[in-house]
C-alpha cells in the first residue's frame, strides 16, 4: 500500500468516526487561520465579500463578521500583551510577522468546503501563508468537538496524538521558522511514556500527567481547553496563563498555514486529523501502537529501537485502517 500520507484527498473532508455510540457526523468545529499579506479591514472586507455579514468594529485590531454564512466570524491581529502601548510598539517593530486570524464559531463538518474556499478567496486578494517568508510561521487550528461527556474519548485521542506525533511530523514536517516557535512543541518523551502505558485513565488522571510532564497548552494537541472544562480542579500547577478557559474541544494546533502552496489543502490538514481520531476509535490499533512503543524504549538502551514513523505507518497498515477509511488508491487531485 502507498504511504498513507499520500493517500490522504486534498479535495474532499473526510468524515470524523464514531466513538463507541458518539456518532461522529454531528460534531462541529472552528477554524482558526493566521497569515499575512493583508491587514485585518482588508481580510474583513473579503470575508463580508464572499459569505454576507456585517462589520462591526471593535478596534483597529478586531473587527467582527456578524451574521455570515460561516456564522459570526473574528478577524484579529493575533498579538495579546494586554496593554495597548505594547501592542503598538511590537506591531510596529515586528509588522507582518504579527499575523492576522480569522476565527470561526463551531462550524458544521459540512461547512468546512466552504471554509476552504473562504480561505482561497482570501490568498487572492493577497493573503500569505507560512511559506511566502523566510521568517513566517503561521498555523491552522482546529477547534473540534469532543465526542462525548465522560472523557473516554480525550483520553484515547491524546494517547493515539502521543504515539502518533513523530509520524505526523516526519511525514509532513513543519517549516523551520514555525518548528523554533513556542507554540507547536512535541509532547515530551516523559508525557508520551505515561501515555503508552494510560489504559484505564480518566481526563483527571491526564490532567495530572499534564501537570507534571507538559504543563503548557503550546503543543500541536493543546489538551488544556478541553482538560479546564472536564476536570478544573485537576490542573492545579498549570501556569495561569495557559489557562483560556475550558471548552468542549479538542484544540489541534500542529497545521501549518501554506496558504499559497498549490499542492497543499485545508482538506489535507483535516484529514490527518481524523487519521488520529480513527486509531483513538480502534482500541485494538491503540494497543498495538502502546505495546510497541513501549518494547521500543526497553530496546533503544541497546541500540535496538525501531525507526518509530516507519513503525506507527507499519502498524497502521497492518491494521486495515487505510482500507477502511477508503484509503486505499492515490492521492486526489489538489482542490480544496
Amino acid at each position: 500500500m502507498p504511504d498513507l500520507h499520500a493517500c490522504l484527498p486534498h479535495d474532499r473532508f473526510l468524515p470524523l468516526p464514531d466513538h463507541g455510540t458518539a456518532p461522529g457526523a454531528g460534531r462541529r468545529v472552528g477554524v482558526e487561520v493566521e497569515f499575512a499579506g493583508l491587514d485585518v479591514a482588508q481580510a474583513a472586507r473579503v470575508i463580508a465579500r464572499v459569505c454576507g455579514g456585517q462589520l462591526s468594529a471593535q478596534d483597529g485590531r478586531e473587527i467582527q463578521v456578524r451574521g455570515s454564512a460561516l456564522g459570526d466570524i473574528r478577524v484579529e491581529l493575533d498579538i495579546a500583551l494586554k496593554r495597548q502601548w505594547a501592542e503598538d510598539l511590537a506591531a510596529h517593530l515586528l509588522g507582518d510577522l504579527i499575523p492576522v486570524e480569522v476565527i470561526t464559531e463551531p462550524l458544521p463538518q459540512g461547512d468546512l468546503p466552504r471554509m476552504a474556499d473562504l480561505m482561497r478567496q482570501l490568498v487572492a486578494a493577497g493573503a500569505l501563508g507560512t511559506k511566502a517568508k523566510l521568517a513566517y510561521g503561521f498555523g491552522i487550528h482546529f477547534n473540534i468537538e469532543l465526542p462525548d461527556d465522560d472523557g473516554a474519548a480525550l483520553v484515547a485521542a491524546a494517547r493515539a496524538f502521543a504515539l502518533c506525533e513523530d509520524w505526523l511530523r516526519a511525514a509532513d514536517p513543519l517549516d523551520p521558522a514555525r518548528r523554533v516557535l513556542p507554540f507547536v512543541a512535541p509532547f515530551p518523551p516523559a508525557l508520551v511514556a505515561h501515555l503508552a502505558g494510560a489504559g484505564g485513565w480518566t481526563p483527571s488522571d491526564l490532567a495530572r500527567a499534564m501537570v507534571e510532564h507538559a504543563p503548557s497548552r503550546h503543543f500541536g494537541l493543546d489538551l488544556l481547553p478541553a482538560l479546564e472544562h472536564l476536570c478544573p480542579g485537576a490542573l492545579a500547577g498549570i501556569p495561569e496563563g495557559h489557562l483560556k478557559g475550558g471548552r468542549p474541544a479538542f484544540h489541534y494546533r500542529l497545521p501549518e498555514a501554506r496558504l499559497d502552496w498549490a499542492d497543499w489543502s485545508l482538506a489535507y490538514e483535516w484529514n490527518r486529523w481524523v487519521v488520529v481520531e480513527h486509531v483513538a476509535a480502534d482500541p485494538e490499533l491503540l494497543a498495538a501502537l502502546a505495546a510497541d512503543w513501549v518494547a521500543q524504549e526497553a530496546d533503544a538502551p541497546r541500540g535496538d529501537g525501531h525507526d518509530w514513523p516507519a513503525r506507527v505507518e507499519a502498524l497502521i497498515a497492518r491494521s486495515g485502517l487505510p482500507a477502511r477509511m477508503g484509503l486505499t488508491g492515490a492521492a486526489a487531485v489538489p482542490g480544496a
